[in-house]
């Protein structure tokens, strides 16, 4: 953009990017003042079943946009639920904060509840504290408790870091569990409380910071 003579500072176009700013005070894009970057806001979403974690789908299948209300911000998700999973997407205008609360090495815990079919025991589900690697990927610590069992139909609640792609689904088949529904209840301190399906709402301004000054 520089090289095509658009941005220019106290009306005398840039010649390299070499310039050292202390404020965005007098720099213009095309003949507009460029404007000071939002406040950093953080949203809770309740995803329903059934929609893509996406701006777009070719096969013209739902997306949480099209759930979400009119009137938002331009939002961006942290990280992605698969289609059929359900449950807390935080969605955020900060693309430093979204990259943050994805990386592994933060450590942000993200937790699921899982209804599933077949017959697991508590001890098979502490081992999985220990990694576990399924099909050559390697999956770290998993803290997961049977919380309850009807015949061959139980629910259970999985807690975890990493997050990698399909990693509750692909765990809990390697036990020989057929999942029928998922739901991701909570990030971070952040949870579903008080949502429905569909439903957003904004974190405050006080947990929001104290939820980033929380990360590593």
């Amino acid at each position: 953009m520089i090289a095509e003579g658009r941005i220019a500072l106290n009306g005398e176009k840039l010649a390299t990017p070499a310039t050292l700013l202390e404020n965005l005070n007098g720099v213009t894009v095309d003949g507009r003042a460029v404007q000071p970057a939002a406040a950093t806001r953080l949203f809770r979403f309740y995803k329903p079943q059934g929609t893509l974690t996406a701006a777009h789908d070719p096969k013209g299948r739902p997306t949480i946009y099209d759930r979400l209300p009119a009137g938002l911000p331009r939002l961006v998700p942290v990280g992605r639920l698969d289609f059929m999973t359900e449950g807390l997407l935080l969605l955020t205008n900060d693309g430093e904060l979204k990259r943050q609360l994805e990386l592994p090495r933060t450590g942000v815990v993200r937790t699921y509840r899982a209804r599933a079919f077949g017959h697991v025991t508590q001890a098979q589900l502490e081992k999985l504290a220990e990694g576990i690697t399924v099909e050559g990927i390697h999956y770290g610590s998993i803290n997961a408790n049977l919380e309850r069992r009807t015949g061959r139909n139980c629910w259970i609640e999985m807690s975890l870091t990493e997050g990698k792609n399909r990693e509750v689904r692909r765990v809990l088949a390697h036990l020989d569990l057929q999942v029928s529904r998922l739901i991701r209840t909570a990030y971070g301190p952040l949870t579903l409380h008080g949502l429905e399906p569909g439903n957003v709402d904004e974190v405050g301004q006080t947990e929001l910071e104290a939820f980033r000054n929380s990360l590593k």
